[in-house]
């Protein structure tokens, strides 16, 4: 059996992007090790009882997922310790919910309330491509998703997706006018348009023109957010 250190943080210590209350209690749940880093996700157990209030104890927020009551990017959610990140959608069916996790500019993870017109759509950043056995050209997603995809998508882009079935419903690219946002640096979960490409983005945010790295940008549509980020 795991020591309490193993399957828990103290409170204190949890990654400062987890928008949590760090001197009432000792410890806090350590998630499981999954698509996200720990640093931009939460354990599902944090959001249902620390973040949105649907219970009070581990208890009773063990009773709600095991009704069926929870989905994460369009699936039913088994474990409380699971890491739901940056862009997930989380949704309760029978409350007509749903949210999705964003990083605000204090750089903390952010439930929004989204409509039901957007709870079955996703972006995803492509964080790498190889060939496969075929000839086909697998897209690696930022969130440990694989795509075959035809199109010519390159590393940095980003594909609007429908969820739970990853159908392609657009590609963004990552190149002069596209809509940015931002999930690391100085202007962490900030809103800009490119202004140019190379080893650094040059962006404009508001009046401001500013340079970051490529990780930290993240496209999310042509001439507007595609989906709700604030």
């Amino acid at each position: 059996m795991g020591s309490v250190g193993e399957k828990h943080f103290k409170r204190l210590a949890a990654p400062r992007t987890w928008p949590i209350a760090r001197h009432k209690h000792v410890w806090i749940v350590r998630p499981l090790p999954g698509k996200h880093p720990v640093e931009r996700g939460l354990p599902l157990l944090v959001i249902l009882r620390d973040l949105l209030g649907y219970a009070k104890t581990r208890h009773e927020a063990k009773k709600i997922v095991n009704s069926g009551e929870v989905l994460v990017d369009g699936v039913k959610a088994k474990e409380l310790k699971m890491i739901v990140g940056l862009m997930d959608v989380i949704e309760f069916p029978k409350l007509n919910e749903a949210y999705r996790i964003v990083i605000n500019p204090k750089g903390k993870l952010q439930l929004i309330r989204i409509n039901a017109d957007e709870k079955n759509k996703k972006l995803c950043k492509i964080i790498g491509k190889r060939k496969v056995k075929g000839g086909k050209i697998q897209l690696n997603g930022f969130d440990g998703r694989n795509f075959l995809y035809d199109g010519n998508v390159k590393v940095g882009d980003s594909l609007l997706i429908e969820l739970p079935n990853q159908k392609v419903l657009e590609h963004f690219r990552l190149e002069k006018g596209a809509v940015v946002y931002l999930t690391g640096g100085k202007h962490i979960g900030m809103v800009g348009k490119v202004e140019s490409v190379d080893k650094e983005v040059k962006l404009m945010i508001g009046d401001e023109v500013v340079e970051t790295d490529k990780r930290f940008v993240f496209v999310v549509g042509k001439e507007n957010p595609a989906v709700t980020l604030s």
